[in-house]
């Protein structure tokens, strides 16, 4: 019944696609063959679109269909490891700019949602939109304090329209994942599932509110990076109220130099600013094209930029935080051999992936770049055509790596715009390495583990039981799932390193309360070496069994 419900409009999809002159995405689309038959029913394809490239022609074609095809588009251009280059750089272009609403029902909107007149709310509010996109718009106003804002508003029935187009966008990802030839490369529910994802994250205010809070905690200083202050007495689901602030898009090179801006520091300070958050943070802006990064035009003496539009946000678990930042300074450092055997370790790759034919490929990807002088080497292009060779080796890509990949290619872009000339990777090392020894110093190990030591304890009267639980399943073997002879080697070696670290554990537990014990006991019974002898030895049995 969906395919008939949408039908009409998969017809309309095929006609743009021909007006755009895409007819091999209509020939290798099954429900679309047909039309072969009633082509000129649709008339000539467009003059004008003859000399385009065909990523043009896809730019063109999603920005006609309307805002879900452009949401979708903009994801596909992060997809650097399904889609051509050329088609990715075109997608990266789309901007989801439509014609705003009638400001009387933006007004409505917030009345409604914040439960006063807007008159009591504000002491002006403009109901010419600012800007207007596919989700929300945005107007100017000003509380009764004189403080200047700008409040975002979601469109109306915008949750409605977004679903009926989601559900069009389905049935195309169904039919593209069963009738395309390279489905499996592209893999079409996946980018409709991301699609999907981001408009869910977009369509909450709220959200985006929360993460610009949290953006502008990490960067309290304002120093690098400024981010507007959010009014949460004027911020709900479907209206975000934040600080106006005011700036220039960072591409606008001829208005940064005729402020005076220092552009070179700019742009290292772009780089910095990138790797902070990454990993630093780990809490990234993963939306930072030119639109929303902005240079604010009155610190001449020290550039900053200016954040905005939080609505997508991106984060990596902290084990992939770590590996990551491990595969960048061995990058760096051209440590191929580390390299691939990082992304084994990871659990990017299987183990049973040959560390040397891996290393291989990753030198002759890598080895061509470092002929250039390093100012000219892409690092954004070079981690891109790592992660395509790896997955030629089974390479696990996680949705928050493609959204990294997206931020790395978009921060590149600025800093090169700002300074041509600037040398990434001589700013990105020292940064990375500073961060690492911070983040993963011993001080910062000692607190992780005196914070999670009360939860330790707890747990550990439940150590026995799961010990004799476990022994008594494989007892009866219970535990026969695993019959790969190397999973049950590495099986086996697993368990002998456990019950190692189970006895460590269990004597350093028994050496320490015996050190306790006599360090109280210590004026009845003598000196108190024995106790720190006791202790001593506890802790390297606790330390030998952290490290198995």
């Amino acid at each position: 019944m969906r395919s008939l419900s949408v039908f009409p409009r998969l017809l309309r999809v095929a006609s743009v696609l021909l007006a755009w002159r895409l007819d091999e995405i209509v020939e290798t689309t099954h429900l679309f063959r047909p039309l072969k038959l009633v082509r000129p029913l649709f008339g000539k394809p467009r003059p004008d679109v003859r000399s385009m490239s065909r990523g043009a022609r896809l730019r063109g074609a999603l920005t006609e269909l309307g805002p879900i095809f452009v949401k979708a588009g903009q994801v596909l251009s992060t997809r650097r490891d399904l889609v051509p280059a050329d088609i990715a750089d075109e997608l990266a272009l789309l901007q989801d700019q439509v014609p705003p609403f009638p400001g009387n029902e933006a007004r409505a909107i917030v009345e409604r949602e914040l439960k006063q007149p807007v008159a009591t709310l504000f002491a002006r509010f403009d109901e010419t939109a600012l800007a207007s996109a596919s989700i929300a718009q945005v107007h100017a106003a000003t509380l009764h304090d004189g403080r200047e804002v700008v409040v975002k508003v979601l469109r109306p029935d915008i949750e409605r329209r977004i679903a009926r187009d989601v559900a069009l966008l389905r049935s195309l990802g169904e039919l593209a994942e069963r009738w395309h030839p390279a489905a499996d490369k592209i893999r079409p529910m996946e980018v409709v599932a991301e699609v999907e994802k981001m408009l869910e994250n977009e369509l909450d205010l709220q959200r985006e509110g929360a993460s610009a809070s949290l953006l502008k905690r990490n960067f309290a200083s304002g120093v690098d990076l400024y981010v507007p202050a959010v009014e949460w007495d004027y911020t709900t689901e479907r209206v975000l109220t934040l600080e106006r602030v005011y700036g220039v898009s960072c591409d606008d090179v001829e208005a940064i130099d005729a402020a005076g801006v220092d552009r070179k520091a700019l742009a290292v300070k772009g780089v910095r600013v990138f790797y902070e958050q990454v990993f630093r943070d780990n809490f990234f802006h993963a939306d930072a094209h030119p639109g929303n990064v902005w240079v604010d035009l009155t610190r001449t003496q020290e550039p900053r930029f200016i954040a905005l539009d939080f609505g997508i946000m991106g984060s990596l678990p902290e084990a992939d935080q770590y590996w990551l930042a491990q595969n960048f300074i061995a990058l760096f450092e051209r440590d191929y051999q580390r390299i691939a055997q990082l992304h084994v370790d990871a659990g990017w790759m299987p183990s049973t992936v040959r560390v040397d034919e891996l290393t291989a490929a990753v030198r002759t990807v890598c080895e061509p770049y470092f002929t250039r002088p390093l100012s000219q080497i892409s690092l954004a292009e070079l981690v891109v055509k790592l992660f395509r060779t790896a997955q030629k080796f089974q390479l696990t890509l996680q949705p928050q790596l493609i959204l990294l990949q997206k931020t790395l290619l978009n921060i590149e872009g600025v800093g090169r715009r700002l300074d041509p000339d600037i040398d990434i990777w001589a700013v990105a090392h020292p940064v990375l390495e500073r961060i690492l020894r911070e983040r993963y110093s011993v001080r910062r190990t000692l607190r992780g583990v005196r914070k999670r030591l009360p939860e330790w304890l707890h747990a550990a009267p439940q150590f026995p039981e799961l010990i004799r639980d476990a022994l008594r399943q494989v007892a009866r073997g219970e535990r026969h799932e695993l019959a790969d002879p190397r999973v049950l080697a590495q099986q086996a070696e697993l368990a002998r390193r456990q019950r190692r670290a189970l006895v460590a554990s269990l004597l350093g537990i028994a050496l320490l309360g015996g050190a306790t014990a006599l360090w109280l006991a210590r004026p009845m019974f003598g000196p108190a070496w024995p106790a720190g002898l006791a202790l001593a030895a506890g802790a390297f049995a606790f330390v030998y069994a952290a490290r198995r």
